[in-house]
């Protein structure tokens, strides 16, 4: 049987996972992804009293900002992924995010963010279908088509997408997609 784990109060998983989760949603949302971080945090709020355990916080805070964003996403236009926001650069942790955020741009959400959370985040799919309130099996369909939808744009002459990607993200995707 697993120990429990113990939740920690809310402003220390706040600040262990504001940072990350913001530039999550931004990559999905563009400028709309700040207040779908604020969102994100008020839901958390109001539902961190009811946690039993501390276990998985990182996947629970990004099922909130994929339900979130997915929301976003319904209820709006088509959003563009933006390089950057009001001017000032998206801070990137890892520079496959930089590609990332305009090459999943015209994916349909659910492969957008199984997309994102796969390779830029590197999240496992039980963690992602977690998020996507799916199965790891949905998730893993959901990412591989992501991926096979960007490899057929890239690799088609009229997108001008061969030079699109640099050689380490198309490696990266290959490797883990196999």
């Amino acid at each position: 049987m697993m120990e429990a784990v113990a939740v920690p109060p809310f402003e220390r998983f706040y600040g262990q996972h504001a940072s990350e989760v913001l530039g999550y949603l931004r990559r999905l949302l563009g400028q709309r992804g700040d207040a779908a971080w604020q969102e994100t945090f008020l839901r958390a709020l109001r539902a961190y009293d009811r946690l039993e355990h501390g276990r998985h916080l990182r996947a629970w805070v990004f099922t909130i900002a994929t339900r979130v964003a997915m929301d976003e996403l319904r209820a709006g236009s088509k959003v563009r992924l933006e390089a950057d926001v009001d001017g000032e650069p998206v801070e990137l942790e890892q520079p496959a995010f930089a590609e990332l955020e305009h090459l999943t741009a015209d994916l349909p959400p659910k492969e957008r963010a199984a997309v994102v959370l796969r390779y830029g985040y590197d999240l496992p799919y039980e963690e992602i279908g977690a998020a996507l309130g799916s199965s790891e099996e949905a998730a893993r369909a959901a990412a591989s088509s992501g991926v096979r939808r960007l490899r057929r744009r890239l690799s088609a002459p009229s997108s001008g997408g061969a030079g699109a990607m640099t050689q380490r993200t198309r490696r990266n995707l290959n490797v883990h997609h196999a």
